[in-house]
Parts: structure tokens; C-alpha cells; sequence
């Protein structure tokens, strides 16, 4: 498609808005199109950057499917479109992939325009192996699959890297720590990262103290490998 745009994937901060990168502002301040999840939240982002408003286009699980023929009419036309999520890299437990799995089979340019991602900043300062690791996202709803899940990790030599909401933190806490077949491994636990009351725990599992969990925010939680 020599005569296409371009489809930018571009990272925004996961809190502190210091972290964008000078070519993320510039992309999207070049932008015809931004596809963004909330398109509140990304008329934030823009005005605290003093970014003229831009043409805004919903782009969510719901509306995904639709979107995509949508997508390639813009980029037919010429237009430099952007991918933006509510908080750090697009397509990473965010809707996006299918857009460009889309574009790439045929012949779309897809570009990354790379920045701040949740689970690389928690493995940075886990203090857990980080020449090998396995991100699962959100732990499954269902009981059975997670603890499916789990079991799976008795063996995992792995550092596993999953994230959880506020409303299931704490059960899932106890769930690690009745698990005895894990093991009583180091885990870490990064919430609100990057952001103002921004917390980090680091200790054994058998060891969490439900009670210095603060139920508020997003998690993102970093279980050290097993070394049997």
C-alpha cells in the first residue's frame, strides 16, 4: 500500500504524564485521526499538552469490529492515524491487535511509536528474574480457570507477571497464599504506579499483610519463578 498513511501505535503514560516521549507528542499533534478508548480522557491528555483538538474516534472492544474497514478507508485516504489507550502502550491487555493483525495481512504500514508500559515498569524494579518472563494479563473470573491457571505456574520457572483490579486484589492475594504447591516465592506488588500515592510491596507470599493493601487503584503484580 505505497500510497496509504500510516497507522501509529502510540504509548501515553500509565500516571505521571511527564513520562510521554517528544515523539509521541509530536505524532499525535501530526495526526489526522486519533482511535483512542475514552475519548475523554484522551481530550485530557491533549489539552494538558496544548494539542489543538482533534478529529476522535472510539475504539473499543464494542465497537472493534466496525471500526477496522473504517480504519483502512482513512489510511486509503492518506490519513496519519493514531492508536492511543487509556494508559500506556495500545494493543498490550487493550484492544488494538486485531486492528493491526488486520492492516499487517494486508500491507498496511503499522508503526510503534514506543513509551510507558505497566508491566515492564513493575518487572524493572520487582527485584524478580527479568531474562525470561510471562505476562497472563487479568486473572480468568471463573474460580476453576484461575485455579487452573495457577497450578500451571507450580513449575514455572518463569518470572509471571499478571495484573489485577482493586475489587479482586485481595482474594487473589489469598488464593496465592493457600496455594501451598506454589511454594512461599517472593512476589511483588506495584500500585498506582507512577502516579502521586503510587505503593510498592516486595516479600514472600506466605508473608502479605492484607491489611497494608490499599483497595484502590490498579495493580500490577510480579510472582518470582519457581527454582525447583
Amino acid at each position: 500500500m505505497p500510497n496509504s498513511g500510516t497507522l501509529y501505535v502510540v504509548s501515553t503514560p500509565i500516571g505521571n504524564l511527564e513520562d510521554i516521549t517528544i515523539r509521541a507528542l509530536r505524532v499525535l499533534k501530526e495526526s489526522d485521526v486519533i482511535l483512542c478508548e475514552d475519548t475523554r480522557m484522551c481530550l485530557k491528555l491533549l489539552a494538558h499538552f496544548n494539542i489543538e483538538k482533534k478529529r476522535l474516534v472510539r475504539y473499543d472492544e464494542h465497537v472493534e469490529e466496525k471500526r477496522i474497514p473504517e480504519v483502512k478507508e482513512m489510511l486509503e485516504q492518506g490519513l496519519k492515524v493514531s492508536l492511543v489507550s487509556n494508559a500506556g502502550t495500545p494493543t498490550i491487555q487493550d484492544p488494538g491487535y486485531r486492528l493491526v493483525r488486520s492492516l499487517r495481512m494486508e500491507g498496511y504500514k503499522v508503526l510503534p511509536v514506543p513509551g510507558a508500559s505497566a508491566l515492564v515498569a513493575a518487572l524493572s524494579v520487582s527485584g524478580c528474574a527479568t531474562d525470561s518472563f510471562v505476562f497472563v494479563g487479568f486473572l480468568p473470573r471463573k474460580v476453576g480457570k484461575r485455579k487452573k491457571l495457577m497450578e500451571s505456574w507450580i513449575h514455572e520457572e518463569r518470572t509471571v507477571i499478571f495484573y489485577e483490579s482493586p475489587e479482586r486484589i485481595l482474594r487473589t492475594l489469598q488464593e496465592l497464599k493457600g496455594f501451598e504447591k506454589l511454594g512461599d516465592r517472593y512476589i511483588f506488588i506495584g500500585r498506582e504506579m507512577t502516579k502521586t500515592y503510587e505503593e510498592y510491596i516486595f516479600c514472600k507470599v506466605r508473608g502479605v499483610l492484607e491489611n497494608r493493601i490499599l483497595e484502590k487503584g490498579e495493580f500490577v503484580l510480579v510472582l518470582e519463578g519457581s527454582h525447583e
